[in-house]
């Protein structure tokens, strides 16, 4: 496919979706808009990928983009047709054939487009467009087709003056191009009274004029759903979501309740993982395998080793190794790092810190800006104080350390290497290796014990 190009067209304005945000920036399961037909057209191996915008929404698309495309700017609305034509003109006719996509059509396959570029290389088309038979068609253009089944015109849903609820072959706005034909037929297209051109006119003026021009039927007609408005946009999401969960189901993950999950186009889960009802994996979120993950918890753009266990809570940016267990009703923020082995019960949140294989913290605290070692036993209310109201300061609690109840870490503060503090202990400067915590504020003396007990 490297004598291909791809262009995706995304210079409309949008008006239906009533928003400040352009419309191929808003986002289903996780991913915007336009990202879903520039992957595609990537995932082909094209040799060329262009992106119709307007000078109004260059900017946040190229941000979002980056140099992966190439960007044309139409700088008027004047319709798809003199879109395409201003994206051909930037080809400057190197390449032999053309795909074409609109950007509010998350729902095409790849799949689907191989096999109509299959057809259309076949056959020796001029045009071949992907379409849906038996849809209701109401803001969809529908295909016309003469006796013999040859296709001879596409009419827009607003020009449609027949039966709107009569089930119609519908247009899914997918193209193969000859581009050769292409470049010449695009300066054909008579303006509609609004002054605009409309792409969709070119097969009218193909079939009239005798060239190849063809419609592949998709096996899966769903996949045509677009989005003109917010209504759309929710149910082409619901659409998404059940084959998200569809996805990982067969992959050998248990969802014990789709309707109630929300998994994002570009999370990833471990086989035999279980995924509990009322749980929402977004972002770029990794799961393992063997996790349990829920009911009832929020996990964004985390990373979840193999065997671990997220109750009823909210992780942000976060990373656990394997054999973690968290919740419920704990939130990690962003930055924090679980090591091996690390259990968090209730109440306990975590900003910014990383603790040590094997450390406990089971009720109501708060580690933030914190470096933990390993094995070390947080007693419930532990607080590390690190904001002194104009600037954050670390905590480090060194390995085999036990800090009581309530205990208040005032940051900066070093707790040595199996050192303790005495429950409620206000602890301002630092307790050396071995030795005891106790008091407000926290005198250091001699620690009878170097056990460890866990909490209860």
């Amino acid at each position: 496919m490297q004598e291909w190009a791809g262009v995706v067209l995304a210079a409309g304005q949008g008006r239906r979706m009533k928003s400040r945000l352009p419309k191929p920036l808003h986002r289903v399961c996780g991913k915007e808009l336009i990202r879903y037909p520039v992957e595609l057209l990537q995932s082909l191996g094209l040799g060329r990928i262009l992106v119709v915008v307007s000078p109004d929404n260059i900017a946040p698309i190229r941000n979002l983009l980056g140099d992966a495309v190439d960007y044309v700017i139409q700088p008027e609305v004047a319709g798809t047709g003199d879109a395409a034509a201003r994206a051909v003109a930037a080809l400057q006719g190197q390449a032999e054939g053309l795909i074409l996509l609109g950007s509010d059509s998350p729902l095409i396959r790849a799949e689907a487009v191989r096999q109509l570029t299959a057809r259309h290389l076949a056959q020796g088309n001029d045009l071949t467009l992907l379409s849906a038979p038996g849809m209701l068609a109401l803001d969809l253009g529908r295909v016309l087709r003469d006796e013999a089944g040859q296709v001879t015109a596409l009419v827009e849903a607003a020009e449609w003056d027949g039966e709107d609820y009569a089930p119609a072959e519908v247009n899914a706005g997918v193209y193969c191009f000859n581009l050769p034909w292409l470049a010449g037929a695009l300066e054909s297209i008579a303006p509609s009274p609004n002054g605009e051109k409309y792409l969709t006119a070119l097969v009218e003026l193909g079939a009239a004029g005798g060239r190849r021009i063809d419609a592949w039927p998709s096996d899966l007609p769903e996949e045509i759903f677009g989005v003109n408005d917010r209504v759309q946009l929710a149910q082409v999401e619901a659409v998404m979501r059940w084959q998200i969960c569809e996805r990982w189901l067969l992959a050998g993950v248990t969802i014990q309740d789709p309707s109630s999950v929300f998994i994002d186009a570009d999370v990833t889960i471990g086989q035999d993982s279980i995924i509990r009802p009322n749980t929402m994996l977004l972002g770029h979120t990794e799961i393992g395998e063997d996790c349990e993950i829920g009911p009832n918890s929020v996990i964004r753009d985390s990373r979840v080793g193999h065997r671990c266990r997220i109750t009823a809570s909210m992780l942000e940016e976060a990373a656990l190794e394997d054999d973690v267990a968290v919740g419920p009703f704990s939130h990690l923020r962003p930055a924090a790092y679980l090591e091996q082995g690390v259990h968090l019960g209730n109440f306990v949140e975590v900003k910014a810190s990383r603790l040590g294989a094997g450390t406990l913290a089971g009720h109501f605290s708060y580690l933030g800006d914190a470096a933990i070692g390993a094995n070390v036993n947080i007693g419930a209310g532990t607080i590390t104080c690190n904001y002194d109201g104009q600037d954050k300061h670390p905590t480090t609690i060194g390995p085999g350390a036990f800090i009581g109840c309530d205990t208040m870490l005032v940051a900066p503060v070093t707790v040595g290497r199996e050192a303790a503090t005495g429950a409620g202990a206000v602890v301002n400067k630092d307790v050396p290796q071995g030795l005891l915590a106790v008091g407000v504020p926290a005198r250091i003396l001699p620690r009878k014990s170097r056990g460890n007990p866990k909490t209860e």
